[in-house]
Order: structure tokens, then C-alpha cells, then sequence
């Protein structure tokens, strides 16, 4: 995966939009005969349509169960609302209100061993939702958020760090 993946980029409308017309979809074919033969009796029988393939998965923390016009609710009975935005982060959820900082909320991105440029797009966007950005190879990065946030407090400042070990591979 290359850096450049690691990072969103805000989708803009563009005049020209280079993408090939998407292919015509296939003419539906109706099934030859409906008849599928006669009910098994044996008891060896799967019914496929009462299998469930997740009921052995743990359910997530925190899993999102509805998006409303000002806000969202969970699973476990949370609902975040007033217009927060709401952050997932390794199962945990945050609300999330960039906006009323003033534009003082601070990311630090930490790009492991060196420091590598973020495209403006995605600058732009993340700056567009209030939060400033911050490109640092991740000791550094490591090093100002934790000035920062003990001085401001953790509110207003948060940092996505890769390992100072990680290589992009060739």
C-alpha cells in the first residue's frame, strides 16, 4: 500500500469527469423451469436460508445503528445529537464538533520515519471541517502532541501516528 492510500481525499464535482460510460447492464434472463425436484426427506438436509455466518463474530463496541439530520445513535442505546459529529475510533465513539473550535482543533499526522507532503485536497478538506493540520515524521509528531496536549488539554488536539519502523514498500 502506498502512502498516498492512507490518506482521504474530499470528493469535489468535476465538469470533466474522465470516467468510461458504465457498461449496459445484462438483459435479465427468466429461469427455465421453476420446479427444483422433490423435498428432500433426509436428515442431513442444510437449510441455507436460516445459516447465519456472523453469529460466531463479537459484535463491535460501538456500532452505528441509525444517522439522523442531527446526529446518530448506537447500539448500545447512546444517541449523540445537538449536531455533534461522532468519531470511531478502535471501537470507541467520540463526539466530535471540530467546528466550534474556531478552527484550533490541531491533527498531528505522524508519517513514520520521514516526513511526507498530504496532498492540498485533503488539507483543504480537513481544514474545511475546522481542524488544522500538522505533517511531522512521527517522533516529532509524538513529541508535539505531547506538549500540546499538556498545555491545551486533549480536547483540541489529536494525533494519527505510524510506526517510526514502517517502510512503503517497493
Amino acid at each position: 500500500m502506498s502512502l498516498s492510500h492512507l490518506f482521504f481525499t474530499c470528493p469535489t464535482p468535476h465538469p470533466h469527469n474522465n470516467r468510461p460510460p458504465p457498461l449496459p447492464a445484462p438483459p435479465p434472463s427468466a429461469p427455465k423451469s421453476t420446479d427444483r425436484g422433490p423435498v428432500s426427506d433426509e436428515s442431513t438436509q442444510t437449510d441455507f436460508g436460516s445459516m447465519d455466518v456472523f453469529s460466531n463474530a463479537p459484535a463491535p463496541t460501538a456500532s452505528i445503528d441509525a444517522c439522523t439530520s442531527d446526529g446518530f445513535h448506537l447500539d448500545n442505546g447512546v444517541k449523540i445529537g445537538g449536531g455533534s459529529g461522532l468519531l470511531v475510533v478502535a471501537g470507541e465513539a467520540f463526539t466530535w464538533r471540530p467546528w466550534d473550535a474556531g478552527g484550533r482543533d490541531l491533527l498531528i499526522l505522524g508519517l513514520g520515519p520521514s516526513m511526507y507532503p498530504i496532498a492540498p485536497e485533503t488539507r483543504k478538506c480537513i481544514n474545511s471541517l475546522g481542524i488544522r493540520v500538522d505533517v511531522q515524521d512521527t517522533r516529532n509528531a509524538a513529541a508535539q502532541f505531547n506538549l500540546l496536549a499538556t498545555e491545551r488539554g486533549v480536547g483540541n488536539v489529536a494525533a494519527a501516528l505510524i510506526p517510526v519502523g514502517w517502510r512503503e514498500p517497493h
